[in-house]
């Protein structure tokens, strides 16, 4: 199926590309960077190239593995401040803006407005698109990151049900442990740490309670009984990993669940792309459900194009921004990655049960105002409260501190990075 739709786009690309370059502009150049380096991400990205290949274009693939995006974000910094930044590079959130005040972005408002990303794309995901009201950056789909993933044999033989709150999520890890099998597959990485912290938080804070604490920074929230709360059902959960979790990468925790080694991993439905990979099929191999609570954490892919001289790069990032958002290309990447469509005008015929999920929760999440950014993929806060945050709960998730002096450090942390 994805070989081809892709030979469907490609074949009108390259007649599209072919047209240009009889007219004589400049063969498009590309060097992206990007921290797509696992399976299903790998994946995902060749589609990318392949698509830009067929439209005349030369990639230079630049992946950076490690960290959630951390170590990418650390080489991008040493390219620009060496004067040599990429063509385009994976940045997604806040940080978009961040590199815009510091004057290295290009416009791309010419491709934007050409292409009606106004009227296709959602108001928000927009809106982190955008740069003093010109277009900087291309969404490439939206990432749910509340998800609870789980092996359907191991729940099945154990007599388990998905749980649908933390107390039937805590008797299933109790009953699991009981059995001999890991409840909670989880890497020991402060990423993977605020990725379970901000789950539970909104399903304990609530919506609101969430948007108060993660985005507003509202301190009477932060200090507040729930957040409390919120990290007893952490200290809890510390109990359901394994000895061995520190410094394990995401996808080896994925794993884990796709083997039977463990049972549940809560991780964004990048994770999806993952059990998608290897063959497994969702609601027979694997099963898929929102953490517990209402509200839907978005994550948004997005490549950011850096201002750059020679028509032939420009030409690349103009045709790398129009792929990205394409329609078909949308539908084609997104089946690899394990995400939906960012564009709301795609068709979800062709993608599975957790997919048609999201998407039907997004829509509703979007229309009763749940529909949340996430602060641990970087779509919520700037680096520094987001960092004051991850730090208080890894902090917290690998030590014996109380909740309440945990809750202390958070306000502490928060109130000093602002």
């Amino acid at each position: 199926m994805t070989i081809k739709l892709l030979g469907a786009v490609s074949g009108m690309a390259i007649i599209a590309s072919s047209a240009a370059f009889a007219d004589g502009h400049a063969a498009p150049e590309a060097e992206v960077l990007h921290y797509w380096t696992s399976g299903g991400e790998a994946r995902s990205v060749a589609v990318l190239q392949e698509e830009f290949a067929a439209n005349g274009g030369t990639w230079t693939d630049m992946p950076v593995a490690g960290g959630g995006g951390d170590a990418a974000g650390t080489a991008l910094r040493a390219r620009v401040l060496a004067g040599n930044a990429p063509t385009a590079a994976q940045i997604k959130g806040p940080a978009i803006q961040e590199w815009y005040e510091e004057g290295v972005l290009a416009d791309i408002s010419e491709v934007a407005e050409a292409n009606n990303w106004s009227g296709i794309l959602p108001e928000a995901i927009a809106g982190h698109m955008q740069c003093d009201g010109t277009w900087c950056a291309a969404p490439v789909n939206v990432h749910r990151v509340d998800w609870i993933w789980a092996n359907a044999e191991v729940l099945e033989a154990n007599g388990i049900e998905m749980p649908t709150t933390w107390d039937e999520f805590n008797a299933a890890a109790e009953t699991l442990q009981a059995a001999g099998v890991i409840p909670l597959a989880h890497g020991g990485q402060a990423w993977q740490d605020a990725t379970v912290f901000e789950a539970v938080a909104l399903g304990i804070l609530g919506a609101d309670g969430f948007r108060k604490a993660f985005v507003e920074l509202d301190m009477d929230t932060i200090k507040s009984d729930d957040m409390i709360a919120v990290f007893d059902q952490m200290r809890t959960m510390r109990g359901y990993v394994d000895d061995n979790f520190s410094g394990r990468d995401w996808n080896l925790a994925t794993a884990m669940v796709m083997n039977g080694e463990a049972a549940f991993q809560i991780m964004g439905d990048w994770a999806k792309g993952e059990f998608m990979a290897a063959g497994k099929v969702p609601g027979e191999d694997f099963l898929c459900l929102s953490t517990p609570g209402d509200g839907f954490l978005y994550n948004v892919d997005s490549f950011a194009m850096f201002a750059v001289d020679g028509d032939d790069k420009q030409a690349g990032q103009a045709l790398l921004a129009e792929l990205v958002v394409g329609e078909s290309f949308q539908e084609v990447f997104n089946l690899n990655k394990g995400s939906i469509p960012v564009r709301t005008d795609v068709a979800l015929d062709n993608f599975d049960s957790c997919a048609t999920l999201s998407a039907d929760d997004m829509a509703a999440s979007n229309e009763g105002g749940s529909l949340l950014p996430s602060y641990a993929h970087g779509m919520a806060l700037r680096g520094a409260q987001a960092g004051a945050i991850t730090d208080t709960v890894t902090a917290h998730f690998n030590s014996d501190m109380s909740s309440e002096d945990a809750v202390q450090m958070l306000a502490d942390a928060i109130a000093n990075s602002l």
